[in-house]
């Protein structure tokens, strides 16, 4: 072996713990999504999460998969649900009314929605804060596009309207499980 091949190959042997310390890193850093129970996610993404219903049309199931009895079906397309659980092809899920459910993540979009699930308006506000001037009113038992939250506050959008409403006055914006995990699916509360 030649000097210069010899250098290249001590170079190299010497990346090589460099390389697996990255490389055991990287799967570690993939690992730390938890569910409930202390199992890794299989998605890899956290446990409890927001997202929302595709179709106006999603079957509610008591389990993971479709031999499961269907429980109800959902009929608003854009409605928060929280993941509660997870396996590969279906999430675990908590809705407005606390009832608990399996779908399937093909139904499921990460694009994330806001519910006034009272009987009273909500008003959507210009800026972060109770004196902010009143852009709109969000009409109970209704749905809207949500970007983020932060200090207590969400920013909301319909159509060109963007405004902020405070965030514990909505579902789909709190940031702890919404129902037990441990609790099976079509099970009262």
């Amino acid at each position: 072996m030649s000097s210069k091949s010899r250098s290249r190959f001590q170079r190299l042997q010497a990346r090589i713990p460099v390389l697996a310390a990255v490389m055991v890193g990287a799967v570690l850093a993939g690992a730390t999504a938890t569910m409930p129970d202390g199992r890794p996610t299989p998605t890899g993404l956290e446990v409890p999460r927001w997202v929302s219903l595709k179709s106006s049309e999603v079957r509610a199931r008591q389990g993971p998969g479709l031999d499961y009895r269907i429980l109800w079906e959902y009929r608003a397309a854009g409605l928060p649900v929280q993941v509660i659980a997870e396996t590969r092809e279906w999430r675990k899920i908590c809705d407005p009314e606390q009832g608990v459910a399996w779908i399937h993540r093909s139904v499921a979009s990460g694009r994330r929605g806001a519910f006034n699930g009272t009987d009273a308006e909500i008003p959507v506000r210009a800026g972060r804060d109770d004196q902010s001037p009143i852009r709109a009113r969000f009409s109970p038992r209704s749905l809207i596009a949500l970007e983020d939250c932060e200090d207590g506050w969400c920013r909301v959008r319909a159509r060109k309207l963007k405004g902020w409403i405070a965030q514990g006055a909505v579902f789909g914006t709190q940031t702890t499980a919404q129902c037990d995990a441990a609790r099976p699916a079509g099970e009262a509360d």
